[in-house]
């Protein structure tokens, strides 16, 4: 087997190296069947968003475990200066998203397309502060991704979508 290096890829992707590497780890979790598939109604998918953010907003938490699959999987990236963890099912995840809010007193929170996903950028300041991409699969959240990392949130192209 060959090893072609994530920035090669990138190149002929027109992409991120970062984003290849989400790709390819998106694809290998496919192929091995441990993602169901993404719902395809992207307004329904915002539906669902919105209502994690809405949730997590006033702390409900019976309100978020309505919108995560039981055995959700949340992927944090703080960088290699930041708090980057794994955290695996609806409870723990519900939990994070409470204490999550507490940051979010000065966030300005607006949608966003990442790498065709819904998703969420917050900024503070004028200057991006995280983005997170959430896989939907049968009207609840089953994957979400929060990217924290100064350095690669400078560095993303965002497609951001009004309310």
């Amino acid at each position: 087997m060959i090893a072609v290096p994530f920035e090669e890829i990138a190149t002929i992707l027109e992409r991120s190296p970062e984003a290849a590497r989400q790709l390819a780890s998106r694809a290998r979790r496919r192929v091995r069947g441990r993602t169901p598939p993404q719902d395809a109604d992207l307004p329904a998918q915002w539906v669902v968003v919105d209502a994690f953010l809405a949730a997590s907003r006033d702390g409900d938490f019976d309100a978020l475990l309505a919108v995560l699959d039981p055995d959700v999987t949340l992927m944090a990236d703080g960088g290699p200066t930041g708090f980057s963890h794994r955290v695996q099912g609806a409870q723990a995840v519900a939990g994070q998203a409470r204490m999550f809010r507490q940051a979010q007193t000065d966030l300005i929170v607006r949608r966003a397309l990442v790498n065709g996903l819904p998703g969420l950028v917050s900024s503070r300041d004028g200057k991006p502060f995280s983005i997170g991409a959430f896989t939907i699969s049968a009207g609840r959240i089953v994957e979400m991704y929060f990217l924290a990392d100064p350095d690669r949130l400078a560095r993303l192209d965002l497609t951001l979508l009004d309310r």
